[in-house]
């Protein structure tokens, strides 16, 4: 598919009519639903990587996922993005859970993982081998991005890539099976190595790599790429809209490329909006991670943390959280926002909940006496 013809989110939209405020991606959604684009039905997906506690960035993403749900009668799934299993732990799933469940919101039964389509991803994949459209390159990952090419200069095709369907379908058996080291090689798209977006030069959709997972165990030595696993999750749990945020609006060809090449019955749409940024706020999970293992803080729940478990430790409120969220909006252009107002947002649900006591903690003694009547100042 020409990347140009990639399906964009950006539909005619239709107020709410109530007449309360929404935001762009409400709007789109409601389009549909009106349109009777996928039956009227909506179903989201939060979508966290169990790598570290979630942080109030996070935050955003829940409220607006499952917000979304809630609004046009819906679903929202929570479903981990386990594919990197050399940084995950289940604690950090079940921490998750709790912040998921704090915040206000629920899945149900529809907790899900990556892992759960390991099998199935491994189909997929097989099917764009017996298409022609992919292939096993037995370069590393280092000498394939050098050779990708950049925005100035196209990539240059790999030696491997006109390979016979056979002999692809064989050797990536062979990679299942784990008979190639760590880093010997890769299973890649094939879609075009000159096109403008460097995302659609054969992008790799599977890599070997020997690491004990927290679900599966060591039942795979190969794993897939986000990009690979993300789509084809999506449109297994029948997602309608899949809302991620900005960084990933350059991912969105790639998303549909993989979709349209297998044919799906259900084809999610992926919407973009703007990530949290708050002032005096560190708000990158990897840098959090090196605050905790460097022993600056005493865990990821500690009060001086952006995370929800040690903003949780710190006094802040779901309610807080959820009308900050709701305050600040949902739009494409990254912006920051101060940190008065989520301390505002607090103080004021905390102003309208708070118990008020008055007490005398120290009393002091006071005796009251008559002047003598026969005394004359």
């Amino acid at each position: 598919m020409n990347e140009k013809a990639v399906p964009s989110p950006s539909a005619a939209v239709i107020p709410p009519s109530d007449g309360t405020p929404g935001n762009f991606v409400e709007d789109i959604v409601r389009a549909d639903v009106e349109s009777g684009k996928n039956g009227g039905r909506v179903m989201t997906r939060f979508p966290p990587e169990p790598n570290g506690y979630l942080h109030i960035g996070h935050a955003k993403s829940i409220c607006l996922n499952f917000g979304l749900a809630q609004k046009f009668g819906g679903k929202c799934n929570l479903r981990y993005d386990d594919t990197n299993p050399e940084t995950e732990d289940p604690e950090f799933v079940a921490s998750i859970e709790r912040d998921v469940r704090w915040l206000g919101f629920d899945w149900d039964d529809r907790k899900y993982f990556a892992s759960d389509y390991f099998g199935k991803l491994y189909e997929f994949a097989v099917q764009l081998v017996q298409a022609g459209k992919a292939y096993v390159d037995d370069r590393d990952v280092e000498t394939i991005r050098a050779t990708r090419g950049d925005y100035y200069q196209p990539g240059e095709e790999s030696p491997f890539r006109n390979r016979s369907v056979a002999e692809n379908l064989e050797r990536f058996e062979k990679m299942r099976r784990g008979e190639y080291p760590d880093g010997s090689c890769v299973l890649r798209a094939k879609i075009d190595m000159a096109s403008a977006d460097v995302k659609l030069r054969d992008p790799v959709m599977y890599r070997i790599r020997r690491a004990h997972h927290h679900r599966t165990g060591d039942a795979w030595c190969i794993y897939p790429m986000y990009d690979w696993a993300h789509g084809q999750s999506d449109a297994i749990e029948g997602v309608t809209h899949s809302v991620c945020t900005l960084e990933f609006v350059n991912h969105r060809p790639l998303y549909h490329w993989y979709l349209d090449a297998l044919a799906l019955p259900c084809h999610p749409v992926q919407i973009e909006f703007a990530r949290l940024a708050v002032t005096f706020m560190l708000l990158s999970k990897r840098k959090l991670q090196e605050l905790v293992e460097g022993g600056h803080v005493a865990g990821w729940d500690d009060p001086r943390m952006p995370t929800l478990a040690g903003m949780r430790r710190r006094g802040f409120t779901p309610e807080a959280i959820r009308a900050f969220c709701e305050r600040i909006g949902v739009s494409t252009r990254d912006s920051l926002v101060d940190v008065s107002l989520l301390e505002h947002a607090l103080r004021e649900h905390l102003n309208a909940t708070s118990p008020r006591v008055m007490a005398v903690l120290s009393p002091l003694k006071v005796v009251l006496d008559n002047f003598p009547e026969d005394r004359v100042d």
